[in-house]
Order: C-alpha cells, then structure tokens, then sequence
C-alpha cells in the first residue's frame, strides 16, 4: 500500500546498508514521478538531502519548464537546490557519441562535482524494479554473461538507488495519495529508444500474461546477485589457473584451456576483459584448433595463436613513421625503446658481440640515418652471410611471435638497411681490419 512507502523505503536502506542515515544524500531529480516521489520520501524519512536537476536543452520549453518545477518542489522541501544547464548537442557534436550517452556523461560528471564539493556521501538515483527488470532483459537479449543479468546494483561507489525495491505503481499510487505533483517527460512517451520499448512494448505484454512477471523477475534477480558471488570466487580460480602476464601481453595456455570445463563460460570471462563480442569468443576458440599466426582482432585487442599459446596484446598505437637521426645526435627515444649513438676510434681492442649494440664502420654510413618499423619487402644481408635475405623469412627463423615480430625496428643508411635493431648488423656495414672510425649504437627498450 502506498502509506507503508515511508516504512519500506527506510527498511530497503537499512537492509542494503546504503548508507548512514547522519550523512547527506544528493539526489538527482528530473522531476518526472520517480524521481520527485523520492525526494519526498527522503524528506519524509527525515534524511538530509539536497538536490540537482540537470537541464539538458534537448525539449526547448519543456526543459525550461522541468527546471522551473525542480526549483518550486525544492523550496517547498526546503532542500538545497543545485541546477545546470548543458549544450548537449554541442556535446554530441565534440565527443560523436549519441544524445543518451552525451547526457549519462554530462549528468553523471557533474553530479560527482557537486557531491565532492558540497561534502555529500553519496548520490542517489530514482531507479525502481521495473528499471532493474528491463535492465536485465535488455542484457540478456543483447548477450551477457551473469553479471549482466543481475539488473541495476542498489550501490555502486557513489551511486545509490534506494527505490529498487518497490514497482512505479506505488511510486505513482503514493503521487496521487499525498497530491504530489510532477512533470511528464515527453521523450519517455516514444519508442524511438530502446529501453522505452521495453517499457511500453515488452514489460505490459509480459504482465499481461504473468501478473507477478515484474516481481517474479525481480526475485530471480536476488538469487542471480548471490550466485553470481560464487560464480566470481569460482572464476577467480580459472584465472589464476589459465591467465599469465608478461610485459603488456597475457599469456593463456592452449592446452589447459581445451581440458577446461565449461570451457564456453570460462572463455567468454575471460577474453571479454580484452574487447571480445560474445561472437568473438567462438572465434577464439577456433584458435585452439589452429595453426600458430592465426588471430582474432577485438574492438581493445588482438588474441593470437602462438605455438602452445594464446597471446593477447593492446593493438597497436599509432606511431610516428619514421624517426631521423642526424649527426651529432647521441641519444634518441622511439616507439621500441632508446638508442645511444658514440663515434669513437676503431682501436686496437676486441669488439664486444652482442645483439643490444651493434658496431659499424663509419665510412660505410651515410647521414642522415633513418628508424622505422621493418615493413614486408624489406631485405638485408645478414653479418656473416654473402647473400642478401628477406627480414620476413630471418624473422620467422628467429621463431619470433606476432606482436614481436609488429615491434621489430630497422634501422637505415642511404636507403639501405644496416642494423635490425636489437637482432643482426648488416654485413655491408661491418668492421674489418680497414676500419679506422667505428659508429656504435646501443639498444634498450
């Protein structure tokens, strides 16, 4: 009944622990019912609240008149009152995300300043059950792994929905009850946005046929919160079982991975971290079946197969194409590490090997030199051989992988390529016996 509203509404906050009722709430109001009744409901159970109402400009008279009403219930609470007005289509235009994300990032921005600056707690949201409901619905028709059908939290960080627990009928029955008024957003009344056809098309169908279909759903929405909690802990385990790091590449067994069960559960947790569409997954399984090089690019990252691996790496950033190094020059940073340049007298001493530093005879080295990433055609003599060789065939005999062989740099002089950084000098630019000036140059990432 709509009288108990005040009663439910303190026990919902209680039980969910949602917050100490000594602290202040923001409370952010549109002044559609929810929203308003909340904010009533506050002030009835005599929590310290305020409240900020967000002008959007999208509805023209409409939004001036949300505004105006907010700001007439406010003075009638005798709540503090915050207001701002935002160019959310300039907003669109800047970022070219849609008007709803464009108003979720411009609210939810501001209402963190505000709650930080005037030393509230938390701010509360008017979600009710239906929301949590269609939330869930939306999620599993999209596809979802079990956090997504546990609906909207009633706490998340900052964030509080203390009307989770009750249906909008009572928030509407409780309006008319206690002569609460409140404005009609007339963007709720289309169909145009997915979640309102779920409202106005899927939930009264589904009521039609079940009565109870919202509360029942909205239970089975608890008992999904509680499993998930084991579901994580048992996650957490396969985790630690099939996920290795190792600079900024993951690292999953192929063999482990076949033998685990359920292999399609684990999966999707797993790789969904790194960008992977529920398609995407399939895909990846695919790869345990395949022959090293293939891969799976995501909207984040690229999941390859690699020998007895599955290496996952950020896909790559663009970098600048080439970087010039022009005489003088001694230390130089590029997209693969730092190089140390010196010209010294070639001397009577050893020359040390090792792949970090290459040593070459600087009267075979035209300036400027030239760094880049080694591209497919690209060919060299490497030191010790009389025959010219493809970096792409000395690459697949050094067994590199796919994101080490996208990380291989080379380095140029007069068009020719004289050093694969960090790998094998050129034999045309070696020291011999003849060489008086030595260029050396030092690698480290």
């Amino acid at each position: 009944m709509p009288q108990h509203l005040v009663t439910d509404f303190s026990a919902y906050i209680s039980r969910q622990q949602l917050f100490d009722p000594a602290q202040k709430i923001l409370l952010a109001v549109s002044g559609g019912v929810d929203s308003i009744v909340m904010a009533w409901l506050f002030k009835q159970a005599g929590y310290h609240a305020g409240i900020a109402h967000c002008n959007f400009q999208l509805r023209g008279a409409e939004s001036a008149r949300d505004e105006a009403f907010v700001k007439q219930m406010a003075d009638t609470l005798e709540l503090p009152l915050y207001t701002t007005q935002f160019d959310t289509n300039a907003y669109v235009a800047q970022h070219r995300v849609t008007i709803q994300v464009a108003a979720r990032e411009l609210r939810y921005n501001w209402l963190e300043q505000i709650r930080a600056a005037e030393g509230y707690a938390y701010i509360a949201t008017a979600h009710h059950m239906q929301d949590s409901v269609e939330t869930a619905l939306m999620n599993f028709t999209k596809g979802t792994g079990i956090a997504g059908l546990h609906g909207i939290l009633p706490k998340q960080e900052h964030l509080i929905r203390p009307l989770l627990f009750t249906e909008k009928d009572r928030l509407v029955a409780y309006a008319a009850l206690h002569n609460i008024l409140y404005v009609e957003d007339s963007s709720n009344i289309t169909d145009k946005y997915t979640r309102n056809f779920y409202r106005h098309q899927v939930i009264p169908r589904l009521q039609e046929a079940f009565p109870g279909a919202v509360k029942n759903m909205a239970a089975t929405i608890e008992r999904v919160k509680e499993a998930e909690l084991l579901y994580q802990e048992a996650l957490e385990k396969h985790r630690k079982r099939l996920l290795f790091v190792e600079g900024n590449t993951w690292k999953v067994p192929v063999g482990k991975l076949q033998k685990t069960v359920p292999v399609q559960t684990i999966a999707w947790e797993l790789f969904r971290g790194f960008g992977c569409s529920p398609a995407q997954t399939q895909q990846v399984l695919q790869l345990l079946e395949s022959d090293s090089g293939r891969y799976v690019e995501t909207a984040t990252h690229r999941i390859i197969r690699n020998r007895q691996w599955l290496l996952i790496t950020p896909l790559a950033t663009q970098e600048a194409a080439v970087v010039v190094i022009e005489p003088g020059q001694s230390h130089i940073h590029f997209g693969g590490g730092q190089l140390q340049v010196r010209r010294q007298e070639r001397g009577t001493t050893a020359i040390p090997v090792a792949p970090e530093t290459a040593w070459l005879d600087a009267a075979q080295i035209a300036w400027p030199l030239i760094l880049r990433k080694w591209k497919q055609g690209d060919y060299f003599y490497p030191l010790g051989m009389p025959k010219k060789k493809k970096l792409s065939r000395f690459l697949i005999d050094q067994k590199l992988s796919l994101p080490q062989k996208e990380n291989v740099w080379v380095l140029e002089s007069n068009k020719r390529i004289v050093w694969i950084i960090g790998m094998r000098v050129d034999d045309r630019v070696k020291i011999t016996p003849k060489t008086k000036e030595v260029l050396s140059l030092e690698f480290s990432r």
